[in-house]
């Protein structure tokens, strides 16, 4: 039984920490698109 409540309970974490790592990569991706045609745009 206890064993079978600590397997639920990190397969929850693991789905959990993997839904966060994606919101972190695409903030991380879309903040680095917002800066990226700045430098482009002034330089041209």
């Amino acid at each position: 039984m206890l064993a079978r409540r600590f397997t639920i309970v990190c397969l929850l974490m693991s789905l959990f920490g993997m839904l966060f790592a994606i919101l972190v990569a695409e903030a991380g991706h879309s903040a680095r698109s917002w800066e990226r045609p700045v430098p482009a745009l002034s330089a041209s």
